[in-house]
């Protein structure tokens, strides 16, 4: 595993050890809007620059994230990544109820048009393991 970023609130990691290279975003905790959105549109550069088919969204202690925060997410990152490739997505709910459902709803909502599987997984190792095409 490298760390291919490392900020207050979320760590970037590539997995390259599978059939699949990986990326992992593992949140630390909450990110205003201008800080959530320019991380998300630096991993979708790395996920770009790294060919990568699996992704693990690790957001069990992710904060609070706003709804256009959201729908931003939504129109600029699922629907892009769609577009370079990605096979599996993995993903790791909030601890935080409030999050957990306004999360899975977003989810829920994009899933249906986007071209990739999506799991939800309680482990780290085993949302590992399925984006990373074992």
């Amino acid at each position: 595993m490298q760390t291919l970023v490392s900020l207050p609130f979320l760590n970037v990691h590539l997995h390259n050890g599978g059939p699949f290279a990986t990326l992992e975003t593992e949140w630390l905790g909450f990110a205003g809007s201008n800080d959530f959105r320019n991380a998300l549109t630096e991993t979708l550069r790395l996920a770009q620059q790294y060919h990568v088919k699996g992704w693990v969204a690790d957001d069990r202690r992710l904060g609070a994230v706003r709804p256009k925060d959201l729908e931003w997410a939504h129109a600029n990152l699922l629907k892009p990544v769609s577009l370079i490739g990605l096979q599996r997505f993995a993903h790791l709910e909030s601890v935080e109820v409030l999050n957990r459902v306004t999360i899975d709803g977003m989810y829920q909502t994009a899933l249906p048009g986007l071209p990739f599987e999506f799991r939800h997984f309680t482990t780290l190792p085993e949302a590992r393991a399925w984006a990373g095409g074992n």
